[in-house]
This record gives structure tokens, C-alpha cells and sequence, in this order.
């Protein structure tokens, strides 16, 4: 991207010169279309209103950037690691563009700094950085294209914040982090294998249903029972991540199930066949048999948006 010095000296007589070379210091190139990024950085406790009324934030270009960075980072991994396969490549390219890599990364360019927030830090906003980097990744595809987006991840993140190599031999347990989210919000969770075939080689096959209080959430396809939950559970995360209709309707299951609870008490005393702690130790059970895997707090465990 080519920054003229005509435009670089026209910059010297802006009032919002500041602005723009604060970006291109984070960038490595001064913002077309400055309203942009700015909006990138508008976390939706500071919106604010257009001429026509309606709110404007980060949110749509978050929204974007999620779409453009799974794709950039897709193109950047895939030739990277010619030799590799499907299943390697799309492992990988979750563990970069989790919110916890992504809020880490935000920090570390400086991003945090020039959020513009009215609300502290609590654990529905603690990703925030993260949901900004995002909002600017989008912004840099509308303002410059595809190209200047892939340019940014691979020479101005990747290898100044982000190992490759590294990153690819972490391995994430989403069984794991998928059962501590779930005691974490006192939601109850069960794995239901749904069907077990052959494939072409005749080599057994298993699928799993993974169930939030009794709604489905993914289902996941390995050669063993194990790996098959492990996948399940990796699509009910990005379901939890992405869908806050879902947690919506999780909740409100859940909250019916607490006021029934309690108005069962009042009138009957109810004795507890197995609590949910009983529950979540034999679900914990099933861990502790598989090899424990490192990096298992890779993936962040995010609370609904409210």
C-alpha cells in the first residue's frame, strides 16, 4: 500500500492528525477512510446515533471481521502447511482466531488503549479487545480490501505475536473446556451417542449429540467414542460463542427449570437422586481416562451477551 508523501504532509495540517497516526502505528499504513476504524473501536456501551436515528458501534463491522479473518487466516495457514490435512488446518486456524488469542493480541498492539467503552470490565465484556481486533479487521477490508487485510495478519501479527509452528502443535481439549463452562453457569449437559456405523474401510465410526439442558448443540464424527465428543463438544462452543439466540433460550430453560424447583419446595420437601455435582463428577470421570492434552485454556469461555 502505497502512502504518497503529498498525503503524508496534507496529514500535518488535519486536526485529527493524531488520530491517523495513532492507526498507522497499530496498522503499518495510514487509514483511507478514518470514520471507519474509529467505529471499529466504538464498543456498543458508547454508541452512538446516525442522522437517521439508528445506533452505530462496532458490532456489524465485528460481525465482518469475523468472517474476513476466518478466511484470511484460512489462506494463510493452508500455505503454510502444504502437506497438511483438512482436520489439521481447521484446528489450527481455530486456536488463532479464538477470542482469547485474539483479545491477547489486541493488548499487545495496543488496541485496548484506544477502545472507547462506558462500562468496566466484567466477564460479558472481557473479550472486548478481542470483538474490537475483529471490528478492525473489518474496517481494513472496507476501507482497503482483502489483500490489505492478509497483509496486516501475516506481516504486521503473525510472527510479531503469533508462532505458527508453535500454535500448530497445541492441542485443545474442548471436552474439557466445554464441561467447565458448563459447571461454571451451573448448566446441565449430557453427551448422547445418536449412531455408530462403518465407513468405507469398515472401520467403526461414532457420532455424538452434545445436549444444553436438553437442546441440541452439535454433533460431532470420530473413530472413537472420545474423539467424537471431543468434536461435538468443539461445535456446541462455537454454538455458545456465536448464537446468543441459543444462550437465550438455554437460560430461560434454565431459569423455568429453578422457579418449578422452588415451587416444588415450597409445597413438597424433594429428596435429590444424584446432585449436580454427582453429575458433573461422573461427566468429569470420563475426562480424567483420556490423555490429558496441553493448552486446554486455548479457548475462551465467553458469557451471552446481554
Amino acid at each position: 500500500m502505497r502512502f504518497y508523501i503529498t498525503d503524508r504532509i496534507r496529514l500535518f495540517f488535519r486536526k485529527d492528525r493524531e488520530s491517523y497516526f495513532r492507526f498507522y502505528k497499530i496498522l503499518g499504513f495510514f487509514p483511507g477512510n478514518i470514520h471507519i476504524y474509529e467505529q471499529a473501536l466504538l464498543h456498543k456501551s458508547s454508541s452512538i446515533k446516525s442522522e437517521k436515528g439508528s445506533l452505530i458501534n462496532n458490532e456489524r463491522l465485528e460481525f465482518l471481521g469475523d468472517a474476513i479473518l476466518d478466511a484470511v487466516v484460512a489462506d494463510i495457514i493452508y500455505n503454510k502447511f502444504e502437506k497438511k490435512k483438512e482436520g489439521f488446518l481447521t484446528n489450527t486456524r481455530s486456536k488463532i482466531v479464538q477470542r482469547e488469542t485474539l483479545n491477547k493480541i489486541a493488548i499487545e498492539i495496543g488496541l485496548d488503549k484506544l477502545i472507547k467503552s462506558s462500562t468496566k470490565s466484567s466477564s460479558h465484556n472481557s473479550y472486548m479487545c478481542g470483538n474490537a481486533f475483529e471490528a478492525l479487521i473489518g474496517a481494513i477490508y472496507l476501507d482497503k480490501g482483502y489483500n490489505a487485510c492478509k497483509d496486516f495478519m501475516e506481516h504486521r501479527i503473525i510472527g510479531n505475536y503469533i508462532n505458527l509452528e508453535k500454535i500448530a502443535r497445541k492441542e485443545v481439549n474442548f471436552k474439557s473446556k466445554f464441561i467447565e463452562w458448563s459447571q461454571k453457569n451451573k448448566i446441565t449437559i449430557s453427551f448422547e451417542l445418536i449412531e455408530q456405523f462403518l465407513d468405507a474401510d469398515s472401520n467403526p465410526v461414532f457420532q455424538t449429540e452434545v445436549l444444553i439442558e436438553g437442546l441440541s448443540a452439535g454433533t460431532g464424527i470420530g473413530y472413537s467414542k472420545k474423539e467424537s465428543q471431543q468434536n461435538a463438544a468443539q461445535m456446541a462452543l462455537k454454538k455458545i460463542k456465536s448464537s446468543a439466540e441459543f444462550l437465550n433460550e438455554v437460560y430461560a430453560i434454565k431459569e423455568k427449570k429453578m422457579k418449578d424447583n422452588d415451587k416444588q419446595t415450597e409445597e413438597e420437601p424433594i429428596e435429590f437422586i444424584t446432585s449436580p455435582d454427582d453429575i458433573f463428577s461422573e461427566i468429569s470421570e470420563l475426562i480424567s481416562e483420556e490423555t490429558e492434552l496441553p493448552g486446554t485454556d486455548e479457548l475462551p469461555i465467553e458469557e451471552p451477551k446481554p
